[in-house]
């Protein structure tokens, strides 16, 4: 069984992305081959500083192997170190129905977010957004492909590419399967809304300790007084996140709550002790790693050595079925 998943470099990693992405990622390394690649094409839809680029891939480079990435376990590597994956992205595309790529929920949301609302503005990479997921998918004959409810429709669209491409020229790719991490807790940012960079509401993985201090210090809450009781409880925004670093910690401050007694500075300070303690091991790890990048940058060249032996095969047998060859 191939797993494959991505994650883009846009900016510093957080609770949600940890959370939701790469702790159910470090935990499939167990369960098959674990093909694993930072999406450096795909930021290119909305990141346009080439610095930053470089800079964001290999922080997520240095992330994802200070929180228990295994390069024994799993082939890593840069998407844009396999280049196979952009000729195959353009022969999917002509089978690619307009219509479909329309209906991209992603889409019609950065069309709908526009002040005029005219899609003549949103670039041609954003749009077809789902047709370079499809290539990233089907180059590397994925079996699983974990993604949480907001990237399930897109693998639906990557099975529907590869089905219409399987139709039209004879049996080419495998049809990936979703599996979607039911059990991953929205993870809420600092203000209440899904964590996301986009929001500006994180709580970095690897943030500075007196500015993560500051922003957890700063979460809003209520005017009740530490005595009177909050049935409200697990409703409140510093318990919420406490239950993602510690359930039974969580639950416990919950309690605290609802019956009276705990101010909501302590709550806060017990919650950026919990997370502070939660990431120490892997702090110290990734500073080892920054330390020794020639290490980091090898295990991202053999990632991508190992990864296009398995593309060139595919773009093969691509080339062959539609009459490239």
């Amino acid at each position: 069984m191939r797993i494959l998943t991505g994650i883009q470099p846009s900016g510093a990693l957080h609770l949600g992305n940890y959370f939701g992405a790469m702790l159910p990622a470090i935990h499939l390394q167990q369960e098959g081959e674990a093909f694993y690649f930072i999406a450096n094409y795909h930021s290119m839809t909305s990141l346009t500083d080439a610095a930053q680029r470089r800079q964001f891939t290999l922080d997520v480079a240095l992330d994802f192997l200070a929180c228990g990435l295994d390069p024994a376990r799993c082939v890593f590597w840069r998407q844009s170190d396999v280049p196979e994956v952009a000729e195959l992205a353009w022969m999917l595309s002509t089978v690619t129905p307009m219509g479909l790529l329309r209906r991209c929920h992603s889409y019609k949301d950065k069309v709908a977010k526009l002040a005029d609302g005219d899609e003549g503005s949103v670039n041609h990479g954003l749009f077809a957004y789902p047709v370079l997921m499809a290539a990233d998918i089907l180059l590397f004959d994925s079996n699983i492909v974990p993604v949480g409810r907001d990237q399930k429709q897109h693998l639906e669209v990557t099975r529907d590419i590869a089905i219409k491409f399987n139709e039209q020229y004879g049996q080419t790719f495998v049809v990936p399967e979703a599996r979607i991490r039911e059990e991953v807790a929205l993870v809420p940012g600092i203000d209440g809304q899904k964590m996301s960079k986009s929001y500006g509401n994180t709580i970095e993985i690897f943030g500075e300790e007196k500015a993560t201090r500051k922003k957890i210090m700063g979460i809003v809450m209520d005017s009740r007084t530490p005595q009177e009781p909050k049935p409200d409880a697990d409703k409140n925004l510093a318990v919420q996140l406490l239950k993602v670093l510690n359930a039974d910690l969580g639950k416990e401050f919950e309690e605290k709550l609802r019956t009276g007694g705990t101010g909501y500075g302590d709550l806060k300070k017990k919650l950026f002790e919990v997370y502070w303690e939660y990431f120490a091991p892997a702090r110290s790890k990734r500073a080892e790693l920054a330390a020794n990048l020639d290490y980091v940058n090898g295990v991202l060249d053999t990632g991508a050595e190992k990864a296009r032996a398995v593309a060139r095969g595919v773009l093969a047998r691509a080339k062959q079925a539609c009459g490239l060859d």
